[in-house]
Protein backbone atom coordinates (compact mmCIF):
# COMPACT_ATOMS: atom_id res chain seq x y z
CA UNK A 1 0.00 0.00 0.00
CA UNK A 2 1.24 3.50 -0.83
CA UNK A 3 0.24 4.86 2.56
CA UNK A 4 -2.22 7.01 4.44
CA UNK A 5 -2.83 10.47 3.01
CA UNK A 6 -4.53 13.59 4.30
CA UNK A 7 -6.93 15.41 2.00
CA UNK A 8 -7.45 19.12 2.47
CA UNK A 9 -11.24 18.87 2.48
CA UNK A 10 -11.80 21.84 4.77
CA UNK A 11 -11.38 24.27 1.87
CA UNK A 12 -14.54 22.91 0.25
CA UNK A 13 -16.64 21.56 3.10
CA UNK A 14 -16.83 20.96 6.82
CA UNK A 15 -17.84 17.31 6.26
CA UNK A 16 -15.63 14.56 7.63
CA UNK A 17 -14.75 11.50 5.60
CA UNK A 18 -12.22 8.77 4.90
CA UNK A 19 -11.94 6.35 2.01
CA UNK A 20 -9.85 3.56 0.53
CA UNK A 21 -8.93 3.91 -3.13
CA UNK A 22 -6.77 2.40 -5.81
CA UNK A 23 -5.55 -1.07 -6.63
CA UNK A 24 -2.27 -2.75 -7.41
CA UNK A 25 0.65 -0.69 -6.17
CA UNK A 26 -1.48 2.47 -6.06
CA UNK A 27 -3.63 1.57 -3.04
CA UNK A 28 -4.05 4.26 -0.42
CA UNK A 29 -6.23 5.39 2.45
CA UNK A 30 -7.27 9.02 2.47
CA UNK A 31 -8.43 10.91 5.56
CA UNK A 32 -9.99 14.36 5.38
CA UNK A 33 -8.23 16.97 7.47
CA UNK A 34 -11.60 17.71 9.10
CA UNK A 35 -11.79 14.09 10.28
CA UNK A 36 -8.34 14.31 11.87
CA UNK A 37 -9.19 17.60 13.58
CA UNK A 38 -12.45 16.36 15.13
CA UNK A 39 -11.64 12.80 16.23
CA UNK A 40 -9.53 11.24 18.94
CA UNK A 41 -6.58 9.00 18.14
CA UNK A 42 -8.59 5.89 19.03
CA UNK A 43 -11.44 6.94 16.76
CA UNK A 44 -8.99 7.61 13.91
CA UNK A 45 -7.41 4.18 14.40
CA UNK A 46 -10.86 2.56 14.24
CA UNK A 47 -11.62 4.48 11.01
CA UNK A 48 -8.26 3.34 9.59
CA UNK A 49 -9.06 -0.25 10.61
CA UNK A 50 -12.42 0.06 8.83
CA UNK A 51 -10.72 1.31 5.64
CA UNK A 52 -8.13 -1.50 5.91
CA UNK A 53 -11.10 -3.87 6.09
CA UNK A 54 -12.11 -2.71 2.61
CA UNK A 55 -8.60 -3.57 1.42
CA UNK A 56 -8.36 -6.93 3.17
CA UNK A 57 -11.82 -8.01 1.98
CA UNK A 58 -10.94 -6.99 -1.62
CA UNK A 59 -13.94 -4.68 -1.95
CA UNK A 60 -12.19 -2.48 -4.52
CA UNK A 61 -11.45 -5.48 -6.76
CA UNK A 62 -15.06 -6.66 -6.52
CA UNK A 63 -16.41 -3.22 -7.45
CA UNK A 64 -13.96 -2.90 -10.34
CA UNK A 65 -15.19 -6.24 -11.70
CA UNK A 66 -18.82 -5.18 -11.34
CA UNK A 67 -18.03 -1.85 -13.02
CA UNK A 68 -16.45 -3.59 -16.02
CA UNK A 69 -19.41 -5.95 -16.36
CA UNK A 70 -21.94 -3.12 -16.14
CA UNK A 71 -19.94 -1.04 -18.65
CA UNK A 72 -19.90 -4.01 -21.02
CA UNK A 73 -23.66 -4.44 -20.61
CA UNK A 74 -24.22 -0.74 -21.25
CA UNK A 75 -22.09 -0.75 -24.41
CA UNK A 76 -23.80 -3.93 -25.66
CA UNK A 77 -27.25 -2.39 -25.22
CA UNK A 78 -26.02 0.82 -26.89
CA UNK A 79 -24.84 -1.23 -29.87
CA UNK A 80 -28.35 -2.68 -30.21
CA UNK A 81 -29.97 0.75 -30.33
CA UNK A 82 -27.51 2.96 -32.17
CA UNK A 83 -28.43 1.79 -35.71
CA UNK A 84 -31.59 -0.23 -35.19
CA UNK A 85 -33.82 0.43 -38.23
CA UNK A 86 -36.90 -1.13 -36.63
CA UNK A 87 -36.60 1.18 -33.63
CA UNK A 88 -36.46 4.22 -35.90
CA UNK A 89 -39.50 2.95 -37.84
CA UNK A 90 -41.43 2.59 -34.57
CA UNK A 91 -40.84 6.29 -33.92
CA UNK A 92 -41.78 7.16 -37.54
CA UNK A 93 -38.29 8.41 -38.36
CA UNK A 94 -37.34 8.32 -42.05
CA UNK A 95 -33.62 7.91 -41.60
CA UNK A 96 -31.29 6.42 -39.00
CA UNK A 97 -29.53 8.98 -36.82
CA UNK A 98 -26.76 8.20 -34.36
CA UNK A 99 -27.96 11.08 -32.17
CA UNK A 100 -31.51 9.73 -32.02
CA UNK A 101 -30.13 6.25 -31.29
CA UNK A 102 -28.27 7.65 -28.29
CA UNK A 103 -31.47 9.31 -27.04
CA UNK A 104 -33.44 6.05 -27.47
CA UNK A 105 -30.66 4.23 -25.63
CA UNK A 106 -30.93 6.76 -22.77
CA UNK A 107 -34.65 6.08 -22.41
CA UNK A 108 -34.19 2.32 -22.37
CA UNK A 109 -31.04 2.18 -20.24
CA UNK A 110 -32.34 4.49 -17.51
CA UNK A 111 -34.43 1.81 -15.71
CA UNK A 112 -31.63 -0.74 -16.15
CA UNK A 113 -29.20 1.72 -14.57
CA UNK A 114 -31.65 2.31 -11.71
CA UNK A 115 -31.84 -1.44 -10.98
CA UNK A 116 -28.06 -1.83 -11.21
CA UNK A 117 -27.74 1.10 -8.77
CA UNK A 118 -29.97 -0.66 -6.24
CA UNK A 119 -27.83 -3.80 -6.53
CA UNK A 120 -24.63 -1.75 -6.23
CA UNK A 121 -25.89 0.06 -3.12
CA UNK A 122 -26.94 -3.25 -1.54
CA UNK A 123 -23.49 -4.69 -2.14
CA UNK A 124 -21.85 -1.51 -0.83
CA UNK A 125 -23.89 -1.70 2.41
CA UNK A 126 -22.76 -5.32 2.86
CA UNK A 127 -19.15 -4.28 2.30
CA UNK A 128 -19.49 -1.53 4.90
CA UNK A 129 -20.76 -4.09 7.42
CA UNK A 130 -17.81 -6.38 6.59
CA UNK A 131 -15.35 -3.50 7.01
CA UNK A 132 -16.95 -2.58 10.35
CA UNK A 133 -16.62 -6.20 11.48
CA UNK A 134 -12.98 -6.27 10.39
CA UNK A 135 -12.28 -3.05 12.32
CA UNK A 136 -13.82 -4.44 15.50
CA UNK A 137 -12.04 -7.80 15.18
CA UNK A 138 -8.61 -6.26 14.56
CA UNK A 139 -8.68 -3.11 16.70
CA UNK A 140 -10.89 -4.60 19.44
CA UNK A 141 -12.24 -1.23 20.62
CA UNK A 142 -15.89 -1.05 19.56
CA UNK A 143 -16.49 2.06 21.66
CA UNK A 144 -13.98 4.02 19.55
CA UNK A 145 -15.73 2.92 16.35
CA UNK A 146 -19.16 3.80 17.77
CA UNK A 147 -17.94 7.23 18.87
CA UNK A 148 -16.39 7.85 15.45
CA UNK A 149 -19.66 6.91 13.74
CA UNK A 150 -21.62 9.20 16.05
CA UNK A 151 -19.32 12.12 15.31
CA UNK A 152 -19.44 11.42 11.57
CA UNK A 153 -23.23 11.41 11.74
CA UNK A 154 -23.39 14.73 13.57
CA UNK A 155 -20.77 16.44 11.41
CA UNK A 156 -22.30 15.24 8.14
CA UNK A 157 -25.91 15.84 9.25
CA UNK A 158 -26.90 12.25 8.50
CA UNK A 159 -30.45 11.00 8.91
CA UNK A 160 -30.63 8.74 11.97
CA UNK A 161 -33.87 7.01 10.98
CA UNK A 162 -34.25 6.98 7.20
CA UNK A 163 -37.19 5.12 5.68
CA UNK A 164 -36.19 1.51 4.82
CA UNK A 165 -37.23 1.98 1.18
CA UNK A 166 -34.99 5.06 0.90
CA UNK A 167 -32.12 3.01 2.36
CA UNK A 168 -32.82 0.11 -0.02
CA UNK A 169 -32.81 2.33 -3.12
CA UNK A 170 -30.31 5.11 -2.41
CA UNK A 171 -28.02 4.41 0.57
CA UNK A 172 -24.51 3.08 -0.06
CA UNK A 173 -23.87 2.83 3.71
CA UNK A 174 -26.14 1.28 6.34
CA UNK A 175 -27.84 3.83 8.61
CA UNK A 176 -25.65 4.67 11.59
CA UNK A 177 -28.04 3.23 14.19
CA UNK A 178 -27.97 -0.13 12.37
CA UNK A 179 -24.17 -0.02 12.23
CA UNK A 180 -23.92 0.76 15.94
CA UNK A 181 -26.32 -2.10 16.73
CA UNK A 182 -24.25 -4.55 14.66
CA UNK A 183 -21.02 -3.37 16.31
CA UNK A 184 -22.50 -3.87 19.78
CA UNK A 185 -23.62 -7.39 18.81
CA UNK A 186 -20.03 -8.24 17.86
Amino acid sequence: MKGVFVMDGSKRSSKTNAFFTGFGRFRRIVLYDTLIAKHTTGELVSVLAHEMGHYKKKHMVIFMGISFISLGLMLFILSLFINNAQLFKAFKMNHISVYAGIIFFGFIYSPISFILGIFSNYLSRKHEEEADRYAIETYSKPSDMINALKKLTVENLSNLRPHPLKVFIHYSHPPVLKRIKLIREL
